[in-house]
């Protein structure tokens, strides 16, 4: 054996320790949390107990990654703690988060990254049927677009704000990260229809302008629904992120 397979081999073993020791402290801090959901419902029998506190998950994550030593970044350390709370969280008592569906939307990245992945999802037809939603109490919390860069204020959701008793307790910046998508039996075809959301159109306009000048532009409801009618339809493409292109 090389001394080179000999110290990665040593490497190896203790990165398989880590990981276990990494693993039984994810465990304990899991029945930490079912602890915590116990004596909540201990001290409140009857009543509607409010697992998840906002405040308090900022409070962690803020000083998560102010004690963070490194190599990994604050945001990255911020990330895996965000799925952990989520998956601890959902063992006292699953989250249903609706969003501005359908699956696939940039709004339901933005869930997700607030959330973590353990919560249920819950996509909705319009913005307003978010707050319906909420409001109804059939979800614990909803996610809905405020404003982005290129077209400034979305008008809809701060209506919907004014006339509902409804209250922002959190906010997400999502970098948004569009692409041209085409079925795989369309690589080779030429592009003569793109379909996406009016928002991604006019964000993607000057692009479009320059390198696809002359094809026809079709709004659809959300990107999500532009990346399955580009999947079906010869000649089709859509505009849209990495979350519609998976779906």
């Amino acid at each position: 054996m090389s001394d080179e397979q000999a110290r990665l081999g040593e490497l190896r073993d203790r990165i398989d320790d880590l990981d276990q020791r990494i693993m039984e402290l994810i465990s304990a801090r899991a029945r930490c949390a079912q602890e915590v959901a116990e004596v909540k419902l201990a001290a409140n029998p009857g009543q509607e107990v409010h697992f998840y506190r906002p405040e308090r998950e900022a409070q962690v994550l803020r000083r998560i990654k102010e004690q963070n030593p490194g190599p990994l970044s604050g945001e990255e350390i911020a990330r895996l703690f965000r799925e952990i709370m989520s998956a601890c969280l959902a063992l006292e008592k699953p989250m249903h988060i609706a969003f501005l569906g359908p699956e696939g939307t940039f709004t339901q990245a933005a869930a997700l990254k607030h959330f973590g992945h353990s919560v249920v999802s819950v996509p909705m037809p319009a913005i307003d049927a978010v707050f319906r939603e909420v409001e109804s109490g059939n979800a614990h919390y909803g996610v809905v677009p405020v404003e982005n860069s290129t077209e400034g204020m979305i008008n809809h959701t701060l209506d919907m704000f004014m006339n509902s008793p409804l209250k922002i307790c959190g906010e997400v910046q999502l970098r948004i990260q569009h692409h041209l998508l085409v079925a795989p039996q369309n690589r080779d075809r030429e592009i003569t229809r793109i379909y996406s959301h009016q928002q991604s159109f006019a964000q993607c306009r000057q692009w479009l302008d320059a390198n696809r000048y002359g094809v026809e532009r079709v709004t659809v409801s959300s990107n999500a629904e532009a990346a399955r009618r580009a999947a079906g339809e010869p000649g089709a493409a859509a505009i849209a992120g990495d979350m519609a292109g998976g779906t």
